[in-house]
């Protein structure tokens, strides 16, 4: 590197850190991902309320987080800094308060602020008392002053989360099909706050369009639209393409030319899906697994359902041009179709899960006291307990939701390039034991992103990288 090179990457990283990209996921997680979540499940309606009462509802308002704080054996609060938590093998967390209120009978009773659990903070995030220490003040609390932050301190232990690359959701790809009767496989997979479904659409040797997803498999295409609600012939021609006519699809329109009302389409969709209950009971379960578990990206309203069918023609036709050859198959090793979890995103959703978890205990416990025919006030039926263990428990061992192993690894300490590695360290979902040639080689794209050359040896290579130097997110 000449002289111009050392001087500008002097500069860079004296005015930004190789994890500033984690601390501002964790930042905008807790500036705004803790209310966004709490906002998806505003209002709660116990099923069972007292004997006295015509309706009872539950509303989450703000939620609201404290610096790290320790409670002491005598109940006194106090500041608690990294050394001591490393010391004292106690975990550095912020206690979390919800805003709640009850609405009996359309009247606003109760408000109250409840502590629901307590939060790891990442070091040098702004709710870290280190964020705005000089470097004298850093060595004076313990510290060293050169340590870049970004990690947790649980149970004492010093833990990082590992970026995670997964493919980009929302995004309906066209790949060439390795086996399986169709030559050409699309798929998307459709995030909405909860939920995270692969729908696959597949063309068979009857040149019909299936389309398979949660609760459905191998469906026609065609006829999901029309149960959507896009029923003529001519529209559903007109949404795949207004200028090029398709003689597959025109297959897949006569074949199902008989269908003309979304209730027949309705009909169809549950004898093939092998619901057999009365004709009104097939017809609501098919409208309940459209609604909430088709392309819930795009919404799970019946107000969305039009804009789902629109979606799934425009599938069809980049499928055709695929498969016709006017337009390159997809690349899945492109880094444009890969996007990056950060700790921001996976304490989302560890915290989303959670979060539900406490909500659902929260109304058995108050259903079970009103069942004994007691009004329970709000503030006994919450264990505040249960959030903190269920998130502390999943940071101290690595497992996540989803299933997903190794998230929350102990920090290399060995020395100073060996923990910058770690803070830096990208890891892929696939796994280990199986070839995926293609998912582990260097792809033009990663230059500039990815490290070309830091991956370890052995069955782990080209799966775990590091993210480039210079590289932000």
């Amino acid at each position: 590197m000449n002289e111009t090179g050392r001087i500008l990457c002097k500069k860079y990283f004296s005015e930004e850190s190789f994890v500033k990209s984690d601390i501002e996921s964790f930042n905008n997680f807790i500036d705004y991902g803790l209310q966004e979540i709490i906002d998806e499940n505003k209002t709660i309606e116990p099923t069972i309320i007292p004997n006295n009462v015509e309706s009872y509802k539950i509303k989450l308002n703000k939620i609201k987080i404290d610096m790290p704080q320790l409670i002491e054996a005598d109940g006194s609060t106090r500041p608690v800094y990294p050394w001591e938590a490393r010391l004292r093998k106690i975990t550095y967390a912020a206690a979390m308060n919800l805003s709640m209120s009850v609405i009996i009978d359309g009247v606003q009773r109760e408000e109250f602020n409840a502590y629901i659990g307590n939060m790891p903070i990442m070091l040098k995030s702004k709710y870290c008392h280190l964020s705005k220490m000089s470097r004298d003040e850093l060595i004076e609390h313990g510290e060293d002053p050169d340590d870049p932050g970004g990690y947790f301190i649980i149970n004492g232990s010093e833990k990082v989360l590992v970026k995670v690359e997964d493919l980009a959701p929302n995004i309906f790809m066209v790949t060439k099909s390795e086996s399986g009767p169709s030559p050409y496989t699309g798929k998307i997979f459709s995030e909405s706050a909860a939920f995270r479904i692969p729908h696959t659409i597949e063309k068979m040797k009857d040149g019909i369009f299936y389309l398979t997803f949660t609760r459905m498999r191998r469906v026609p295409v065609v006829l999901v639209i029309k149960a959507l609600g896009l029923v003529r012939d001519q529209d559903i021609m007109k949404s795949i393409s207004e200028d090029v006519q398709y003689d597959d699809v025109l297959v897949n329109l006569y074949q199902f030319a008989e269908i003309t009302t979304p209730e027949d389409a309705m009909d169809y969709l549950a004898k093939k899906t092998g619901i057999t209950q009365p004709r009104e009971v097939r017809l609501q379960r098919i409208e309940e697994i459209l609604d909430r578990f088709l392309l819930p990206h795009i919404g799970t309203t019946k107000q969305s359902r039009l804009a789902k069918a629109q979606n799934l023609c425009k599938m069809i036709k980049k499928f055709q041009m695929v498969s016709l050859g006017e337009i390159p198959a997809d690349d899945k090793d492109h880094y444009a179709n890969k996007r990056i979890k950060m700790s921001g995103d996976l304490l989302a959703d560890l915290f989303r899960v959670n979060f539900n978890m406490l909500i659902k205990d929260m109304l058995y416990n108050f259903q079970r006291i009103v069942k004994r025919g007691k009004f329970p006030s709000l503030r006994v039926v919450i264990r505040d307990k249960l959030l903190t263990h269920r998130i502390y428990s999943s940071m101290a061992t690595g497992s996540w939701v989803g299933n997903r192993k190794g998230i929350s690894q102990r920090i290399q300490h060995l020395n100073y390039l060996e923990t910058m590695s770690h803070l830096q360290r990208v890891v892929s979902p696939l796994s280990a034991t199986q070839e995926n040639f293609e998912a582990r080689a260097l792809h033009p794209t990663h230059l500039g992103r990815l490290c070309p050359i830091e991956t370890p040896e052995g069955t782990n290579i080209g799966l775990k990288k590091n993210l480039a130097l210079l590289a932000s997110i």
